[in-house]
């Protein structure tokens, strides 16, 4: 499903250039979990980042499904990122303004999808008493869990998950845990970058990465 080849981020210029990838090569499949581990600075967020299309690489190349999402420009980059790919992060990024409902809606109102499938969502999360509730009204792992909803809402083929539990107690982070575990195994291409080595467990397969290179 998704191919690095030779993939590089370089930020900045000279003296003060910050090579946060080196030549990543890498392949996940379909229906894979993943778990990408690495020290703070390590480049893992760097790299999911790049999977995403929330960054483009600097040399290199990514492919999703055979499509080479690094040659796409901005509005290609959205339209890919809002129909393919779901992001959870660790501080669960939901918008205080809106209910919880309004925030899981958002990215299909954007993609101008029915949201006939909201209903089965709130359920399979166990939120649906909570929807109607603003994020400071949720615990940590009712907001998660309304972010992984979010990131669920139009259907990707992939979770893309930066510390999904780096923010909640270990009880929630078990649950968000279980919950990822479950959307595995009904097809869903899972990546999790982690610090977290219990996490690391629960994942099919683990990539270490070090000073921008993948090193186990």
């Amino acid at each position: 499903m998704i191919k690095t080849e030779n993939l590089t981020r370089t930020y900045g210029k000279g003296e003060g250039q910050v090579v946060a990838l080196k030549g990543i090569d890498l392949t996940i499949n379909d229906g894979e979990m993943v778990a990408i581990i690495g020290k703070s600075g390590s480049g893992k967020s760097t790299l999911l980042n790049l999977i995403g299309g929330l960054d483009v690489p600097t040399e290199g190349k990514i492919y999703y499904n055979e499509t080479e999402i690094g040659k796409m420009n901005d509005t290609e980059l959205s339209k890919f990122r809002l129909n393919n790919v779901g992001f959870v992060f660790q501080f669960f990024d939901l918008i205080p303004e809106l209910t919880a409902e309004e925030n899981i809606l958002l990215p299909s109102k954007l993609a101008k999808k029915k949201e006939n499938s909201a209903d089965d969502i709130y359920s399979a999360l166990d939120i649906s008493d909570r929807i109607k509730h603003y994020p400071a009204e949720l615990s940590g792992g009712q907001q998660q869990r309304a972010a992984i909803a979010r990131a669920m809402i139009n259907s990707p083929d992939v979770l893309l998950c930066d510390e999904p539990t780096g923010n909640l107690d270990k009880r929630s982070g078990e649950e968000v845990m279980a919950l990822l575990k479950t959307l595995n195994e009904q097809g869903k291409t899972v990546i999790i970058v982690t610090h977290d080595e219990d996490v690391a467990a629960k994942c099919g397969r683990v990539i270490e990465i070090s000073d921008g290179e993948i090193v186990k």
